[in-house]
């Protein structure tokens, strides 16, 4: 699967000249990064809350919408049985095994309620908090922490993977800052599953060595002296900065180790999977542990809980759920080992949950109106259920949840006021934790 975005380039005449020096594959897009991400700096913001437990935020997408019904909310009109958990009281589904195991670490709403009900509209809806509006473009919740925590140890502070394929470019675009600007875009990566699996920007050809890498570091101050002789314009005025520092990314053993996912253990690469999502899991826990504050691991392919329109079981038995038991078991045992399960938000959800009611395809189809996440980590509690439904798993029965409730409980434990307010470049203020009706979300007492 493939799922990318590029960041802005303005600077198209330079970079014919920097195309003519073959410096495209020294790093420039990383520098144009580098030279963004400083904007915010320059405004003195993008600092965490000291006292804030969580650090970094794991998302770990799943595309098309999982059936609540069949995972975290067992109901008598589910084909699969409730099993007990470590936790005493709560039952997941037969097909979550190992997840039953770990239940202490995350906990479960079962009420949530959104309001978009195709893939599209609901996607945006569950990342951003907002309804699309042809207006305006809203930006997402890791662009937003992006924003508000800025960079660590020389990481991108947002980084997606895999990155999505041409075809389904609209849906990545949802995950984007919108008017935050693009230096809060995320830093989207190839499927780290792949053997050849590389991050351009990193990623030097062989016949480049540390020698050359100076040489052409030679040559591209030619260039910059020849340039700007003839235009002398302010956005060059701390070019050589960041260069600088994007030749250091590049050359710096500690940021190429973060992306390096073949150093893991083969029996530690077995245990999250060795499938698109099982490594898009481990990867985000490489990224976090070295320092990126937002990774979402998009591992299944494009709309794959959807495929339970028809067959509904069988696609969740033998195709959707093992994986998913398999990675979010191994990451919440892995994060836990290195002591940073505390440090680190775990959120695991679509964009909806499916229907109480089989279709005559023997599928599920879309249904908003009420459906499941888990969520754990960063001083977050695990172990507790949040919210009821009814019966039939068709609407909150206790204690309806909405995004903007979620989002303003990931901010808390990050650090950040959750009642904040964006100005947009149309001069209306946006909600970052927006709930139904234009209101602010609350955080979940429950848990934090």
């Amino acid at each position: 699967m493939s799922k990318t975005g590029c960041l802005d380039c303005s600077q198209m005449s330079r970079r014919y000249f920097v195309k003519a020096g073959s410096l495209s594959l020294l790093g420039i897009h990383v520098s144009q990064y580098l030279r963004l991400q400083s904007l915010v700096a320059l405004t003195g913001k993008g600092t965490p809350a000291s006292r804030a437990k969580a650090q970094a935020c794991i998302l770990l997408w799943l595309e098309g919408g999982p059936s609540h019904l069949d995972t975290w909310d067992p109901k008598g009109n589910s084909s699969f049985k409730p099993i007990s958990t470590n936790v005493a009281g709560i039952q997941i589904s037969e097909l979550l095994p190992r997840m039953a195991k770990h239940m202490d670490k995350l906990s479960i709403v079962r009420s949530m309620h959104t309001e978009e009900i195709d893939h599209p509209e609901a996607t945006h809806y569950a990342i951003t908090g907002h309804r699309p509006n042809a207006a305006m473009q809203f930006p997402s919740l890791g662009s937003i922490v992006s924003k508000e925590l800025g960079p660590r140890n020389a990481l991108p502070p947002y980084i997606i993977q895999p990155q999505w394929d041409s075809g389904t470019k609209m849906y990545q675009n949802y995950f984007n800052a919108a008017f935050l600007g693009p230096q809060h875009n995320p830093m989207a990566i190839p499927d780290p599953s792949k053997q050849d699996f590389a991050v351009p920007d990193l990623s030097l050809p062989k016949s480049f060595g540390i020698e050359r890498i100076q040489e052409r570091r030679s040559l591209l101050k030619f260039v910059d002296a020849a340039y700007r002789q003839k235009q002398e314009i302010a956005e060059f005025s701390n070019l050589d900065t960041f260069t600088e520092q994007a030749f250091n990314l590049i050359q710096s053993p500690a940021v190429r180790k973060a992306f390096d996912i073949s150093e893991e253990p083969d029996k530690l690469r077995e245990a999250y999977g060795k499938h698109s999502f099982g490594q898009s899991v481990l990867m985000a826990r490489r990224l976090v542990e070295q320092g990126c504050r937002f990774v979402t691991a998009a591992g299944y392919d494009y709309n794959a809980w959807d495929s339970c329109h028809s067959k509904n079981d069988s696609y969740n038995r033998d195709k959707l759920v093992p994986p998913f038991d398999q990675a979010l078991s191994a990451l919440l045992e892995d994060l836990t080992q290195r002591g940073l399960l505390e440090s680190t938000i775990v959120i695991a959800m679509g964009e909806f949950g499916r229907t109480p009611h089989i279709n005559p395809a023997l599928g599920r189809d879309h249904w908003p109106n009420c459906w499941s996440l888990v969520v754990g980590g960063g001083g977050i509690k695990g172990g507790v259920v949040v919210g009821a439904s009814d019966e039939r798993g068709a609407y909150p029965a206790a204690r309806t949840t909405t995004m903007g409730d979620v989002f303003a409980t990931l901010y808390k434990a990050l650090g950040v006021d959750w009642e904040k307010t964006y100005m947009t470049p149309i001069g209306r203020p946006i909600k970052i934790a927006n709930s139904i009706d234009d209101k602010t979300g609350t955080p979940i007492a429950e848990l934090i």
